[in-house]
């Protein structure tokens, strides 16, 4: 079967590799159909890979699959169903796995693509309890954004921000895949959303996916436009995944007990912050890793009603993998590349 493989920093060849053996207990074989690409990829592609990995190393950390073969002791999935994959490789057995908070797991072995293989191959055996199925009307490429893509937003902004009906959210990178996500949950559950983006050229494409307003932070300080637009009040949740670039900036756009949620530092993993205005304005601020599995249920749910939709940038193939993890490396994207592999 055909893989593409991470050799070595920024190098990355298609191989042929022996396909899996049948699905032991618990286990499903899949057929993959869609690999979503995120910025780990990119972390994971230029050696930027916080802990122990070998290589060389099957990437892909969000995907799709084709139910091909089940295992003994597997119910509740039929030969040909798409699910989506739970990206990282949890315990099941824990506290927080029982209590369905699977992105606390505490002896998670790490995440595919970036610490274990991951997706980018045309078969993959993995323990039926990490996938989702995905509901009439979601396709091959709605369930590979559900993990990642979609689940995260939710977990952030729902599990950890308690985002409301009426209130102001600041969305970072609203041409990234999660910011087009996070301006279309936002704003269908009734929100004012500002986003930020790197260039005009995305200015319609975020106010086309809701956003009330839009700030090119590369001519404007966004602090000070956000400001404004609120007469000085500033919004009731920011929405963090751009890190050090922007971290200041954020805080200043504040309201006195608003909520910064933040999952990414894609500009860098250290800033410094104002204390005394953390405590002075009761500034709230949360921590959101991954997604719980019920996350992604609940926004394939939401894209086979055509509340959301997935945005795609493109879709190339294994040969096209290198330009377009490089495009991402520049901000040159708006919404998802796709890997098909199916």
């Amino acid at each position: 079967m055909r893989a593409l493989q991470l050799i070595e920093d920024r190098r990355l060849e298609a191989v042929d590799l022996p396909p899996p053996p049948a699905p032991a207990l618990g286990e499903v074989t899949l057929r993959i159909q869609a690999v979503a690409l995120n910025h780990i990829d990119v972390w994971g592609w230029r050696g930027m890979a916080f802990a122990k990995r070998k290589m060389p190393l099957v990437v892909g950390a969000e995907a799709s699959g084709v139910v091909e073969a089940v295992g003994e002791g597997v119910s509740g999935l039929a030969l040909g169903q798409l699910v989506s994959i739970y990206g990282a490789r949890t315990c099941g057995l824990c506290k927080h796995c029982r209590e369905k908070r699977d992105n606390l797991c505490e002896h998670v072995s790490g995440v595919h693509g970036f610490h274990l293989d991951g997706f980018a191959q045309e078969l993959v055996n993995l323990p039926a309890r990490l996938l989702v199925p995905a509901p009439p009307g979601v396709d091959a490429v709605g369930a590979a954004v559900a993990p990642v893509t979609f689940g995260t937003v939710e977990h952030m902004l729902f599990d950890n921000a308690k985002l409301q009906p009426g209130e102001t959210i600041l969305v970072h990178a609203g041409g990234s895949g999660i910011g087009s996500a996070a301006i279309q949950l936002a704003k269908r559950m009734g929100c004012t959303v500002i986003t930020t983006v790197g260039s005009d050229d995305k200015i319609e494409k975020a106010k086309a996916l809701g956003a009330d307003h839009v700030i090119n932070y590369r001519e404007d300080r966004f602090e000070g436009v956000v400001r404004k637009l609120t007469k000085k009040k500033g919004v009731d949740v920011v929405f963090e995944h751009v890190g050090a670039d922007t971290w200041a900036g954020s805080m200043l756009c504040m309201k006195r007990g608003a909520r910064l949620v933040t999952c990414g530092s894609t500009s860098g993993v250290s800033t410094n912050m104002n204390l005394m205005q953390l405590f002075q304005q009761q500034l709230k601020i949360f921590g959101s890793f991954g997604c719980r599995m019920e996350n992604m249920a609940d926004a394939m749910q939401k894209m086979a009603s055509g509340i959301v939709h997935p945005v795609i940038d493109t879709e190339v193939d294994f040969d096209g993998i290198g330009k377009a993890l490089e495009r991402m490396e520049g901000r040159d994207v708006f919404g998802k590349i796709i890997l098909r592999v199916g």
